[in-house]
């Protein structure tokens, strides 16, 4: 199925879910459908084959079910879409839970999802394309292509990606999450974003503190469109999903904004300005613009885990510029640019109200994962899709473990 997005592509990004409200959702959901394993319906542009009828073996696949049930169970998870991939040994591509908490339809690993902050390795790859035909310099200044950016003429392109710019988050402004929250079909413009991290002064210095923050991929977004001379929802799909071959993701945009592509399971959040649980299912992800409103499939982001982490798309000097990565504030995770590293895994995880996303590449064992979940919903202030990241890989890679408590909100 091709979708191809209209104009601008309003990207839903990162959450803000830490800044907005933190409460958790108290309700455990009912007792659902147990984990079905579903082969994917092709091979796709690495020329892996398709899931093999023995899986990773009974005795893995038993432990890896339990992992994931254990942990569903923990964070009141919905539904579960899991595909991990390890050559050599098989893989293990698993759906549990429901879609859909009213009819109980059940969770499939067919879905279209929102993928949040994976949107980032999108527009950061755009970016760096850029930099390969030398029509961007990464150590270039913002100001030479965004007028009005706080300290402009010294934050530079590759602070925005490594997120050490130094300028406030628009997602913390408080006045922000009131106005999402108050009316979450609203569409923002990425200049109305913007302003809100503006009316703040800047939080450090360019390139002395990694602050996870959206302005800087919405700023990156608007650079790209400068230098392009056109809408980043396009450059994104002509540029990177037609020659990554992902027929299945796309960018929402202009007066399909809100569009999101049947099947899809219902999101669910607490991101609420009372706290109390929503369907989020069909919010205007437009808030989050280029840092994170794409939406994809399990299909397509196994492969782009690849694509990503091993630089394809890009010449091999760039990519080693990309994967540069620096220590964060949070154990066991290195950022680059529009890029993170936990465990030996490379690539990014999303959250965004109502579904949460891992898709990771573990050069070491060739190995994918990506994990697909409905809610974003916090348990003891972690991430449930980490959460489930976590636990799978300390069984299927115990030498190579997903342990990045990762800032998406």
């Amino acid at each position: 199925m091709r979708r191809t997005p209209s104009r601008r592509l309003f990207a839903a990004v990162l959450l803000v879910a830490s800044v907005l409200t933190p409460t958790m959702a108290a309700s455990a959901t009912a007792a659902t459908p147990a984990a079905t394993a579903v082969r994917l319906a092709s091979v796709d542009r690495h020329n892996h084959d398709d899931c093999p009828s023995h899986g990773l073996g009974r005795d893995l696949t038993a432990r890896l079910d339990k992992a994931v049930a254990d942990v569903r169970k923990q964070a009141a998870i919905p539904g579960v879409a899991v595909g991990l991939w390890m050559p050599g040994k098989g893989c293990y591509v698993r759906a549990t839970g429901v879609a859909d908490k009213v009819t109980r339809q059940p969770m499939s690993t067919d879905f279209f999802s929102r993928i949040g902050s994976e949107t980032k390795t999108f527009t950061v790859t755009a970016l760096l394309q850029l930099v390969d035909e030398r029509r961007i310099g990464l150590d270039d200044p913002v100001a030479r292509y965004v007028h009005g950016v706080p300290n402009g003429r010294h934050i530079t392109l590759r602070h925005l990606a490594e997120m050490r710019s130094g300028l406030f988050p628009y997602s913390a402004d408080a006045g922000f999450a009131h106005d999402l929250l108050s009316d979450p079909t609203r569409t923002f413009t990425p200049r109305e974003l913007l302003a809100y991290g503006y009316k703040h002064r800047n939080t450090a210095a360019p390139g002395k503190v990694f602050v996870y923050n959206n302005s800087n991929l919405v700023l990156l977004g608007l650079v790209i469109e400068k230098v392009t001379g056109h809408h980043i929802a396009d450059v994104i799909d002509r540029r990177v999903l037609r020659p990554a071959h992902l027929d299945q993701t796309l960018f929402p945009d202009g007066p399909n904004v809100r569009e999101f592509p049947e099947p899809h399971a219902h999101g669910y959040t607490n991101q609420t300005l009372t706290g109390a649980v929503a369907d989020s299912t069909d919010w205007n992800p437009s808030w989050g613009w280029s840092a994170g409103a794409m939406i994809s499939t399990m299909h397509d982001l196994r492969s782009w885990a690849k694509t990503v982490a091993t630089g394809e798309l890009l010449s091999p000097e760039t990519q080693k510029q990309r994967l540069k990565v620096l220590p964060t504030e949070f154990p066991g995770l290195d950022y680059g640019l529009g890029i993170f590293e936990t465990g030996g895994w490379i690539g990014h995880n999303g959250s965004i109200p109502g579904y949460e996303s891992v898709t990771v590449y573990l050069p070491a064992l060739k190995a994918t994962l990506v994990v697909l979940i409905n809610t974003d919903i916090t348990t003891g202030g972690q991430e449930p899709s980490t959460l489930l990241a976590r636990a799978i890989t300390q069984i299927a890679t115990p030498g190579h473990v997903y342990d990045g408590s990762t800032p998406t909100r």
